[in-house]
């Protein structure tokens, strides 16, 4: 019941909500990273969603597309933008997933949507994250976030996907702003947001 017919109700309402009250904040954030990214303000990407069903993620791009002599993309670290860094820290750079939300391709609460090419690296079980809709905010997000392994972020996701109900996600919602608030586990340590995802050991 909650699942199927409550949740995607609470997504939609809570979504549009958080747009129309946000909206000034989105504004002003998109105008700044318009002048830092040469007129782009967004990123949009390739992600897997339910089922495995791609879709393009949107977020505030907070890097730019600096690249080295060979025409590679410069580090994480390098691309970072001051404005940028701020977005992330205060995890602005989310707000656009909410038309995402809007849209059926994600919700607000569930595994994060990751890479494509993570896709074939999965173990049987931590394919598992994909049975539900991906989430703008998940356990994994408010257990550490970017800190933790790759093996117990995607631990954290089945265990949501195999327990997930309404208590769980009032928790996890609240506990978001408070993990926000702190701007706990945004990075991984020594990296500027998190190393690639190569496979299982």
């Amino acid at each position: 019941m909650y699942k199927l017919i409550l949740k995607p109700l609470f997504d939609i309402s809570l979504s549009l909500t958080g747009l129309i009250i946000m909206s000034p904040i989105f504004i002003i954030v998109m105008i700044l990273l318009m002048i830092y990214n040469n007129g782009k303000p967004f990123f949009l990407q390739k992600r897997p969603g339910k089922n495995e069903r791609i879709f393009k993620v949107i977020k505030f791009k907070t890097m730019n597309d600096k690249k080295d002599v060979n025409g590679n993309l410069l580090p994480d670290s390098e691309r970072l933008t001051k404005v940028g860094q701020f977005v992330r820290k205060t995890s602005l750079d989310e707000i656009p997933q909410l038309l995402n939300v809007l849209k059926g391709d994600m919700s607000l609460i569930g595994p994060r949507p990751l890479l494509v090419e993570y896709l074939p690296l999965y173990s049987e079980k931590q394919k598992k994250r994909h049975n539900i809709r991906p989430g703008i905010t998940g356990w994994a997000q408010v257990n550490g976030r970017n800190a933790i392994s790759w093996e117990t972020k995607f631990e954290y996701d089945v265990w949501y996907v195999e327990r997930i109900s309404f208590m769980l996600d009032i928790k996890i919602f609240f506990k978001t702003f408070f993990k926000v608030f702190k701007s706990e586990g945004i990075s991984q340590k020594g990296q500027a947001t998190m190393e690639a995802f190569n496979g299982n050991n």
